[in-house]
């Protein structure tokens, strides 16, 4: 199971009970073939981005928001450090559909750091949909609703920016959650967090990821991941194109 990401940093305890009772995790002993990146969020409070560069991370996902009510008081720090270096970098948004709506919650990422540019360093923002930590796993909608919902965030995503976020989830959440619904993957980049040997089965639609987060800790602060696939096909991702 991934980190569950809240506004104080990462409750590992939660995360750890919930592994456990799904059976879903174990740390992968070694990172797996790809490009190196990272993700972080105020957790990991002022990154040292040339010590992360140095040591190998070409690509960084940085928490700006999370529903309506909460900004990243490190992002400065991480989302134009990580790009000062020569990283390709990205924001993530939290998702919270139990507060506002998909629509609401795009237009509050967008406004606070989730934007996308055609400058080959800036990767189209990411939608975090995953396990809640504060109550019901599903955040109390029903399958349908929660399709709904994410129809919602990315389309006024894209509406906002011309870009189909990426979405980060787990295969057993979104199997729970939204029916293993296969509509997004003719469209959105599958980000998925799943800390084992293997990326295992993907959610449906999805034929390949574009990004695995396979541990919570290592080489980088924050957590651990691979592109699946060379630098320059990233730098497609982030011109959504030839730049």
């Amino acid at each position: 199971m991934n980190r569950l990401r809240t506004l104080t940093g990462t409750l590992l305890a939660t995360a750890t009970m919930v592994a456990a009772t799904l059976g879903v995790v174990t740390q992968a002993a070694a990172a797996p073939a790809g490009l190196p990146g990272m993700d972080v969020s105020s957790y990991q409070g002022n990154v040292n981005w040339s010590a992360a560069w140095n040591n190998g991370a070409r690509f960084a996902y940085v928490k700006a928001t999370e529903g309506t009510y909460y900004t990243n008081p490190y992002f400065a720090q991480q989302y134009n450090g990580s790009y000062n270096v020569g990283m390709i970098r990205g924001s993530y948004h939290f998702a919270r559909p139990d507060t506002t709506t998909g629509a609401t919650q795009a237009n509050y990422f967008v406004d606070h750091g989730g934007g996308w540019s055609k400058d080959g360093r800036t990767l189209p923002g990411a939608l975090d949909i995953e396990y809640n930590p504060y109550g019901a796993t599903c955040y109390g909608l029903s399958q349908s609703a929660m399709r709904s919902w994410i129809a919602s965030f990315v389309n006024q995503y894209y509406a906002r920016t011309g870009r189909w976020a990426t979405i980060y989830t787990t295969t057993d959440w979104w199997t729970t959650c939204t029916g293993n619904y296969s509509g997004f993957a003719a469209t959105n980049p599958l980000w998925l967090a799943r800390y084992a040997g293997t990326v295992g089965t993907l959610p449906a639609g999805w034929a390949t990821y574009s990004f695995w987060q396979w541990a919570s800790s290592g080489t980088f602060p924050g957590d651990q991941n691979v592109w699946n696939g060379t630098l320059d096909r990233l730098r497609v991702l982030a011109c959504n194109g030839p730049c």
